[in-house]
């Protein structure tokens, strides 16, 4: 059973993120105070440096966290869907990717901006969801040969080519709006992939 002072510190903690998350997509992160994020957030500045060291401590746990909610949402939306072959596998987990950054545009301003793989790495082994979708590129490949470097460069490889393509398509509708450079998109990811 929780103490009412530990639900306490995480609504304190919940509100810190959603007040940052607001601020950081409408504001920008250098425009973007730790006094503002603690006033939004209806706490006092001293109490946001009891759970973040600064803001882009808290950034990177924003960032983190929501990549993984669209990876996880997206790998949860194919596992439902239950493709036949690893072609469809990957070309639907993709296009869910697509679907919820496009849904959501603010997360991927953010997300884009601000996403490292380094970030993403090391939150494989501290989330459970984030490791699912490891695991997904090893299902594929499973039998192919490939050592587990390997088949990490490939995931990098299309979440990095997937989150670029889809910021400038979505945010910016360049080099055109997603829906026309999306063929293209899965079908290189699959080439490459190959």
């Amino acid at each position: 059973m929780t103490s009412k002072v530990e639900k306490n510190k995480r609504e304190k903690e919940l509100s810190l993120y959603e007040a940052a998350y607001e601020l950081f997509v409408n504001k920008g992160v250098h425009s973007t105070s730790i006094s503002a994020i603690a006033k939004k957030a209806g706490v006092g500045k001293g109490t946001f440096y009891l759970y973040f060291q600064d803001k882009y401590d808290l950034l990177e746990r924003i960032v983190i966290r929501k990549s993984t909610e669209v990876l996880q949402r997206a790998h949860d939306a194919m596992i439902l869907r239950t493709p036949k072959t690893q072609k469809e596998e990957m070309t639907f987990f993709i296009d869910e990717i697509l679907l919820e950054l496009n849904r959501e545009p603010l997360i991927l301003k953010l997300i884009h901006k601000n996403l490292s793989w380094a970030l993403l790495k090391e939150a494989v082994y501290d989330y459970d969801d984030l490791s699912a979708v490891q695991r997904l590129f090893y299902r594929i490949y499973d039998g192919e040969g490939l050592s587990e470097k390997e088949i990490t460069y490939r995931l990098y490889l299309v979440i990095e080519l997937t989150g670029a393509v889809a910021y400038n398509a979505i945010i910016h509708q360049e080099p055109s709006p997603l829906e026309d450079i999306k063929p293209l998109l899965l079908e290189s990811i699959w080439k490459m992939m190959e």
